[in-house]
C-alpha cells in the first residue's frame, strides 16, 4: 500500500465542484483510491458522494491511499503523488469559465 499525505487548499474543501475534479482524477487512474483524516474510516476516491460528504474542509491533513492488493511501481506511485498535489491546488476545472 502506497500513501501520501496531502492538506486540502481549495477554499470550500471538498464539496461540489473541488470534489467532482478530485473524484474524475481518480477515476482516471483506473485505481482503488481512499482518502481518509484523522478521526474518520477512509472513504473511496472514486464516489462523489462519499468525499463530499466526508466534511474534508479547506486546511484539513487527508491521506491518499492506493490498496494493498495494487502493485506498488513507479506508475502507481506517481498516480498517488500527483492526486495528492492536486488536493494542494484550488481544484479548479480548468475546462469551466469560473469567475475570477
Amino acid at each position: 500500500m502506497y500513501t501520501r499525505k496531502a492538506t486540502i487548499a481549495a477554499s470550500v474543501g471538498l464539496h461540489a465542484r473541488p470534489a467532482a475534479v478530485f473524484v474524475r482524477a481518480v477515476n482516471a487512474t483506473g485505481l482503488p483510491i481512499t482518502l481518509a483524516r484523522e478521526g474518520l474510516e477512509p472513504v473511496d476516491g472514486r464516489s462523489l458522494l462519499e468525499v463530499m460528504t466526508a466534511d474534508f474542509a479547506c486546511g484539513t491533513e487527508v491521506v491518499v491511499s492506493v490498496a494493498a492488493s495494487v502493485q506498488d511501481d513507479g506508475a502507481t506511485r506517481a498516480a498517488v503523488d500527483g492526486l495528492a498535489e492536486l488536493l494542494a491546488t484550488d481544484l479548479k476545472d480548468p475546462t469551466l469559465n469560473h469567475p475570477r
